[in-house]
């Protein structure tokens, strides 16, 4: 099957020069069809440019990007089977929420009828029939991202781009977004490739995540094992809380020169058999869990504790004594 998207040696140079700022830098990244793929990264990562220039509103420096198989680097964004979804929605205010999905087919020429009908549809599917005479401005937030998807919808591309489509969204909202969102993925089987800096979301949603990093990619791979298996500490780090040991303190802890160890695989016990003993520093209180933060071995280790009932939380001073199984390390490639 021919992948729906790929980038082929893709880099993007900003400016020139001393004032050069690479954003993207020789990347390399093959998203199959039907995949629901996310790009992770903080600010500035270059996650957003790749996808502005999988779009075709930023031109790549060097490189290839190929859609469907199809060499489209150097096409405008309209002559891609691509559509947009962003976080500001970008809804026209003074038209209604049935024009608004239906714009692409107006600018096209189809016939009012056949583009009202296909409209409603997108509507019932993303789950607001009935609202396509109301104006954005009588929606909530959820309603009209959800009419911003139907929009893009509707010109049946073959990769669906969102730029970070909930951060505009309470928590709340965000989470049932995030479940409508890939129930519809999977409903209508087109390729979606998401852009977020939120772990949680990129985790909770996605087939395989891509992690960037200063225009890199680190790592691309499944929710479960970019959690479970980070290469770098930088993965390690930015996806979930983790214990990233090196030196003196790896070895003394895990007899390897760098490693991982997740604060939620860490438990309280006897002195006997502990792997780390020290004082509690600091405690923090998360509702399904708590946190301690424990001075070990020269260093600072987390352990995430959950269903701890209040009287039986170390206070800070108090000496506790860490366990957890081997299978609970994991090795780092940049140890140092």
């Amino acid at each position: 099957m021919t992948a729906a998207v790929t980038l082929d040696s893709v880099s993007c140079v900003f400016g020139h020069g001393a004032a050069a700022v690479r954003a993207v830098n020789a990347v390399d990244l093959t998203i199959e069809a039907g995949e629901f793929f996310t790009l992770l990264g903080p600010s500035g990562s270059g996650k957003t440019t790749c996808l502005r220039m999988i779009g075709g509103f930023t031109l790549p420096t060097a490189g290839r990007i190929l859609i469907g198989g199809d060499d489209v680097t150097m096409r405008a964004p309209y002559a891609r089977p691509v559509n947009t979804v962003f976080q500001d929605y970008a809804l026209f205010p003074h038209m209604n929420v049935r024009d608004n999905v239906a714009y692409a087919l107006m600018v096209r020429g189809v016939p009012r009828s056949e583009r009202e009908r296909r409209a409603d549809e997108l509507l019932a599917l993303v789950q607001l029939a009935g609202v396509g005479e109301r104006r954005p401005a009588q929606l909530s937030g959820g309603q009209r991202q959800r009419v911003a998807l139907a929009r893009a919808l509707i010109s049946q591309p073959q990769v669906l781009l969102l730029d970070e489509p909930l951060g505009a969204l309470d928590l709340k909202l965000r989470e049932q977004m995030q479940s409508e969102l890939k129930a519809l993925q999977r409903r209508i089987g087109i390729t979606f490739l998401f852009i977020t800096h939120d772990q949680h979301e990129a985790l909770s949603m996605s087939d395989r995540i891509g992690v960037f990093n200063a225009g890199r990619l680190e790592q691309v791979g499944t929710p479960r094992a970019i959690y479970d298996e980070p290469r770098t500490r930088f993965v390690a780090q930015f996806v979930g809380a983790a214990n990233v040991l090196d030196g003196e303190a790896a070895r003394a802890l895990t007899g390897r020169p760098g490693a991982m160890l997740r604060p939620e695989r860490i438990r309280l016990g006897d002195a006997i058999g502990a792997r780390a003993s020290g004082p509690v520093s600091e405690v923090q209180y998360f509702g399904a869990f708590t946190r301690l933060k424990v001075q070990a071995a020269g260093t600072l280790l987390q352990a995430d504790l959950a269903h701890v009932p209040a009287q039986a939380t170390p206070a800070p001073g108090e000496t506790v004594h860490l366990h957890w199984d081997d299978r609970a390390v994991h090795a780092l490639q940049d140890a140092v």
